[in-house]
């Protein structure tokens, strides 16, 4: 097993590819919940650190400023990406997270598709198409996870 960071914009399906792990018995941490995040969107980096530091076998998601700075800590970083408007229709629509719902929201992900997803792209050693099954989303990660175990 291995360290894995699942990230990409709002809407692409971080949080159920990471319930779709936990399913199959992974340890995962969402940061978007659980005090992992400040308000001005950084993971607290001291939690962060002692997470890395206590677990060998986790997988991770979430997009935030200072994500890069423990990218050297993960085996994999994984970028899910998907079209704009297949994000901004599930965000519109999903029942997990109210973020997306307002107009501005939904602008805001439009300017970080354009502004962050290619900075996300360049720290990423993979990248997934986020509109494909979870189920085969969950395989590859799992693929990736036994490859960097060995």
């Amino acid at each position: 097993m291995a360290r894995a960071l699942i990230t990409g914009m709002s809407g692409v399906g971080k949080s159920t590819l990471l319930v779709e792990l936990a399913r199959r018995g992974h340890e995962t941490v969402n940061a978007d919940f659980g005090n992992w995040e400040s308000p001005i969107g950084f993971w607290d980096e001291r939690r962060m650190a002692a997470l890395l530091d206590r677990e060998r076998d986790v997988v991770v998601s979430g997009t935030v400023s200072n994500q890069g700075r423990f990218y050297d800590r993960f085996e994999h970083v994984v970028l899910l990406s998907a079209p704009v408007e297949v994000l901004i229709d599930r965000v519109s629509t999903r029942t997990n997270n109210p973020y997306g719902r307002a107009a501005d929201e939904q602008s805001e992900i439009r300017k970080y598709v354009v502004e962050v997803e290619p900075l996300l792209r360049t720290g990423a050693s993979t990248k997934l198409n986020g509109q494909r099954p979870v189920s085969e989303l969950a395989d590859e990660v799992e693929r990736l996870i036994a490859e960097a175990a060995h």
